[in-house]
């Protein structure tokens, strides 16, 4: 008669027995046979992996598709009784109700949810083109682009980028809110002149106009230094800023061009137009030298870094001011490639003109900053002022608590 094992016994040798699976060994100790696996057994098995992810890809793809339909025919069939039957919030509500009641594993059927199922409708009557474009991106995005996004076009250019850069919730949401729409390809180039027309057409849609630094504080006696050196301490947020496609090669390289030396700003390597791109900051109003100084960075950066393989590089000026035909007159004629466009930092250039020359600058804050501890000391009782202040603070926050 067989003992019962306990389960703490059964996890025993249920661990036994895969470790000896693991080390190839038989349930009786001998040593398995190693199996000899054909040569190209390691590419085999990466290829069906692949395929197998690949499908369940494709699965959860198939089932958002699905998803979106089937909220879109909700909505239209919401929108047709509200036509028709006159239907209100509160049968909406109750239709929510019943649905959940009926599909407890199914989420989605919130008052709420049905309110932009029929929004969604009403924004797409025709259902091809949900089924062939909207129902490729994710109900959340949808949402995002019905609530933020009013007209059409500019919506289909959010969705069209949505799905050609992967963009998630977030990601969408920063750009909407920093209006790229408006802001893409607005950049005063001579790209058309310079470069060969399926080039020129992609380089003129990767510079925006204006930068939004919301990253960096500035102030008036910022330097171009302080500048360059805020952009690189936030390069991830500087690169997004940026667009798809830029990898960041050096900030101040060096080139030397017969005996003399030379140092760029900036300095990416743009992935899909293949290409060096040369950026020179400027903190000053854009004057027409600087497209002058530019050329001739670009003619060195061809010369010196430039690979068979690369095309012509780019350069882009970054100013805090630039008038249209002033930068357009100083590229007309220019033999490079060059863009003008300016760039906004945060705070203080968002505030009104009688209020800026009013405002305490950086290093002045930071100057009160650190005469601060002295300040506490010198002053007559400071210690104890401190102390009660303390007390009081912590008396409040109980307050609160409770």
């Amino acid at each position: 008669m067989g003992t019962k094992r306990s389960g703490k016994q059964k996890a025993v040798v249920s661990d036994s027995r895969a470790k000896r699976l693991a080390a190839g060994t038989a349930p009786g100790g001998f040593q398995r046979r190693s199996v000899p696996l054909p040569k190209d057994y390691a590419a085999v098995l990466e290829d069906i992996k692949s395929r197998i992810r690949n499908s369940q890809v494709r699965a959860v793809v198939s089932a958002n598709r699905e998803l979106i339909i089937l909220y879109w025919e909700i909505g239209r069939c919401i929108l047709e009784h509200q036509k028709k039957e006159g239907w209100g919030t509160k049968v909406v509500e109750r239709l929510g109700r019943d649905l959940r009641a009926a599909f407890p594993d199914m989420r989605g059927f919130s008052p709420r949810n049905l309110k932009y199922m029929r929004s969604f409708a009403d924004t797409y009557p025709d259902q091809s083109i949900v089924q062939q474009l909207v129902a490729q991106i994710p109900w959340g995005h949808n949402v995002i682009l019905l609530e933020r996004v009013k007209d059409s076009g500019e919506r289909q250019w959010y969705l069209q980028r949505t799905l050609e850069h992967g963009w998630s919730r977030s990601m969408l949401l920063h750009w909407i809110d920093s209006d790229l729409y408006a802001r893409q390809g607005k950049a005063v180039t001579n790209f058309k002149a310079a470069l060969p027309a399926p080039q020129s057409d992609l380089a003129e849609q990767t510079l925006k106009d204006p930068y939004v630094f919301d990253f960096l504080t500035m102030d008036a006696e910022a330097r171009e230094r302080d500048l360059e050196q805020g952009l690189l301490d936030h390069i991830r947020r500087f690169l997004l800023e940026l667009g798809a496609g830029f990898a960041f090669v050096g900030q101040q390289v060096h080139l030397e061009v017969d005996g003399e030396d030379f140092y760029v700003d900036l300095l990416f390597y743009h992935l899909e137009l293949r290409c060096f791109v040369v950026i020179d900051l400027k903190v000053q109003p854009f004057k027409a030298e600087f497209a002058g100084k530019m050329n001739f960075y670009l003619s060195a950066v061809d010369d010196l870094l430039r690979h068979p393989g690369d095309k012509p590089s780019i350069g882009i000026i970054l100013c805090k001011i630039r008038s249209k035909i002033v930068a357009e007159y100083a590229l007309r004629d220019l033999a490079k490639p060059v863009g003008v466009a300016r760039y906004v930092t945060k705070v203080v250039e968002a505030l009104p003109a009688e209020f800026k020359g009013s405002l305490p600058t950086i290093k002045q804050i930071e100057t009160e900053l650190k005469r601060a501890p002295k300040m506490a000391r010198d002053w007559p009782g400071g210690q104890s002022s401190a102390s009660k202040g303390k007390k009081r603070a912590g008396s409040t926050r109980g307050d609160a608590e409770t």
